[in-house]
């Protein structure tokens, strides 16, 4: 029997954006274990904004299991919170109810900012660095500086170490602004591991100092730097194998009908992102096009050459937007539009 270290995650009960919680208990197993040999444990709920102190037991249900190599013996344990009796989901579980579906694949690319004593890596005390267009897959130190890529190559390894589909990094359009790339099947599953690769990026942060920021506009509307998204490619099997183009229009007519519904759960602040400008289209606007990094929807030339076959990306989720809500919506406006008769799949 050996000791292991289980860091317990969860998402406590603050608006509109949820915080990452973690705390570590100590069990003996044979073996790394299994999900089904974590055990349930509760948390005080009161100091999460998930329970008031008069009644403050929440409980913690493990449903996804990583490895942490950062720590002997370390095992990452993504949960649910769950009311007292361990059997009802709490109000701020997001995750227990959406659409989940293997058929389903995402593909997340989580944008985001490291800042430093109040201002992103690289910029002067005072004022801006010079404008954006060299850092965008920039290389060398006068582009990235150096901490930025100790860091994103780090979380990529400890990401790979863990399990997770980390797709790929790049260096992002502004100035400090980097991107990674999460590939899950299932809706849960994948924005499972969209919540623990943020977790392990904002851990890894710490010991240099530095923050990770995820609001989609940090350094405002009316400057001439991008924001944050959280661009989200997903396709179904129905999607992959069969397509068309005349499910592909219906599919964007259901998009730009329950297009509010979508903005709902894309993220707070998203009008200071989707303006119109920085490759977005408008947020009371949608539309879609080939290879089109100003729309609401980009659709690839591989789509297209495939007979509409294959993936979209809904360029509108933002960086703080929650991958659970954001991927069962894409599921629910999917769901609306009917399979050609010929083809029930």
């Amino acid at each position: 029997m050996a000791k292991y270290k289980l860091e317990y995650l969860w998402l406590d009960g603050y608006e509109p954006v949820a915080n990452l919680r973690g705390k570590t208990q100590i069990k003996e197993f044979k073996a790394f274990p299994k999900l089904e040999e974590l055990p349930m444990w509760g948390f005080d709920g009161s100091s999460t904004r998930q329970a008031e102190g008069r009644t403050s037991d929440c409980m913690l249900k493990p449903v996804a299991v990583y490895p942490d190599t950062t720590r002997k013996n370390g095992v990452i344990v993504m949960c649910e919170v769950m009311m007292p009796d361990g059997k009802t989901p709490h109000p701020s579980n997001a995750r227990a109810s959406i659409l989940d579906d293997p058929g389903a694949w995402f593909g997340f690319e989580q944008e985001y900012f490291l800042y430093k004593d109040g201002k992103p890596l690289g910029f002067p005390e005072v004022g801006f660095p010079y404008p954006q267009g060299l850092y965008y897959t920039g290389v060398g130190y006068d582009a990235v500086g150096d901490i930025a890529r100790k860091i994103v190559e780090e979380h990529l390894d400890l990401c790979l170490d863990a399990g997770i589909n980390h797709e790929g990094i790049n260096a992002e359009v502004a100035k400090g602004q980097w991107e990674f790339q999460i590939f899950g099947k299932g809706s849960k599953s994948a924005a499972d591991q969209m919540w623990v690769a943020r977790y392990l990026l904002m851990r890894l942060c710490e010991k240099y100092g530095v923050d990770v920021n995820f609001h989609c506009k940090p350094l405002g509307k009316d400057v001439d730097w991008n924001g944050s998204g959280m661009h989200s490619n997903f396709s179904t099997t129905f999607m992959r194998e069969t397509g068309g183009k005349e499910y592909f229009e219906a599919l964007m007519a259901a998009f730009d009908k329950y297009k509010n519904e979508h903005i709902a759960v894309y993220g707070p602040d998203n009008h200071l992102r989707l303006t119109g400008l920085h490759e977005t289209q408008s947020i009371d606007k949608f539309n879609y096009g080939v290879a089109n990094r100003g729309a609401s929807i980009r659709v690839p030339h591989s789509f297209v050459n495939n007979d509409y076959k294959g993936y979209l990306e809904d360029r509108r989720p933002n960086s703080q937007g929650d991958p659970y809500k954001i991927a069962s919506r894409i599921l629910q406006t999917i769901a609306t539009v009917p399979l050609p008769k010929k083809s029930k799949k």
